[in-house]
């Protein structure tokens, strides 16, 4: 199991900043193949909002091109979502994924294929 940790969030004004961080809670964790920022509002379906892949691609959703912008630690195995110009249809709970991660272990290395998520962490944008 991989423990996703997220900081950040809360409640901004439109037009204003917030920055969201997540860290995988885990030593033994030395590559993961892409980590992402998705989100859900209320009525909605979760979708992505930003990834960034261990090759240094990073792809953004149409919504927040041009305002948000992600980053990587890969020495911390963390990643970071600067969100500016805020508008109030960016509210919602946000959620850190991983996806393909390698770890090692007692008996060698081990890629673990599935995606893993954080608890969520909501911002909400309002005037």
């Amino acid at each position: 199991q991989v423990q996703l940790v997220e900081s950040g969030g809360g409640l901004a004004q439109p037009g204003g900043s917030l920055r969201l961080s997540c860290a995988a809670a885990s030593e033994r964790i030395f590559n993961i193949n892409v980590m992402a920022w998705y989100r859900q509002a209320p009525g909605n379906q979760r979708e992505l909002v930003a990834a960034f892949s261990r090759t240094g691609s990073t792809n953004y959703a149409d919504s927040v091109m041009g305002r948000f912008t992600i980053a990587r630690d890969s020495a911390k195995n963390s990643v970071y979502l600067q969100m500016n110009s805020l508008e109030p249809g960016d509210t919602g709970v946000y959620y850190c994924n991983a996806h393909g991660i390698w770890y090692t272990s007692d008996t060698g290395n081990i890629f673990d294929n599935h995606g893993y998520w954080g608890q969520g962490t909501q911002v909400t944008v309002s005037s």
